[in-house]
């Protein structure tokens, strides 16, 4: 890896050299959705691991906690937190950073857009405290278009991930992983790219290696069974509409 991306700290190295190429499974639930709970996340997380995942994403103090309690892998760790005056909802403030910082995640993520976050905070801001800190933990910007990662990259961000492509008023056309995004992002910087976001098959997780990711990251098509459910389902459905349409012809 190189030096510049990790300023020469052998900590942030091994972690990267662990995710190279892999796999990093999230595991995430909301409340109200039926995977809801810090067993239940630890209990993907530990299926995970043994399917061979590199890395787990996670949301929450409790989650995490309990994810160390059971599977030994690098966490990217979030602080989702939702409100009705503020579009970031990813790692949002400082404060929401150390809140899961304190669990001794390896990575820490956040929303990197430009925009408004709670008390005026700004992603610089927040990215500097984080290093004075917490020098050993990666830390990574979450983008959703090619012109908010050049913002990002004379940050100093460890780490640039696509996964608000999609997401955010400034993506909302994007329906499928982003391989495009990679593929820019991959030409102006040496910043390692973490493909995240509508990544539903194998297949296109391969691409997104292909596009010049470092890692993948999926969560939706693992993590989620009432999703995967509806969609075997709904083709089902799908099918045998198309043969009544048949029979009636």
């Amino acid at each position: 890896m190189n030096q510049g991306v990790t300023g020469g700290n052998p900590k942030k190295a091994a972690v990267l050299e662990q995710l190279k190429g892999k796999l990093i499974v999230s595991c995430q639930a909301r409340v109200g959705w039926p995977m809801y709970g810090a067993e239940i996340m630890a209990a993907f997380a530990a299926a995970a691991y043994q399917g061979g995942a590199a890395g787990i994403r996670a949301t929450g103090a409790d989650n995490i906690t309990k994810i160390k309690e059971k599977v030994p892998l690098p966490i990217i760790g979030i602080n989702k937190q939702f409100r009705d005056d503020c579009e970031v909802y990813i790692t949002p403030t400082y404060e929401s950073a150390r809140e899961i910082l304190e669990t001794g995640i390896e990575v820490v993520a956040m929303d990197a857009t430009p925009r408004a976050r709670p008390g005026g905070e700004t992603v610089g801001q927040i990215l500097a405290q984080i290093r004075e800190h917490y020098p050993d933990v990666l830390v990574m910007g979450e983008v959703s278009t090619i012109e908010e990662a050049k913002a990002v990259i004379p940050m100093g961000f460890d780490l640039i991930s696509t996964t608000l492509s999609g997401y955010t008023r400034e993506s909302i056309g994007v329906k499928s992983v982003n391989l495009e995004l990679i593929r820019m992002i991959c030409q102006i910087t040496e910043i390692p790219v973490i493909a995240e976001g509508k990544i539903a098959r194998e297949e296109e997780a391969v691409m997104a290696l292909e596009a010049g990711a470092y890692a993948v990251v999926v969560g939706t098509s693992i993590t989620r069974p009432e999703i995967i459910t509806q969609r075997y389902a709904g083709a089902l459905y799908r099918y045998g509409g198309k043969q009544q349409g048949d029979r009636a012809i």
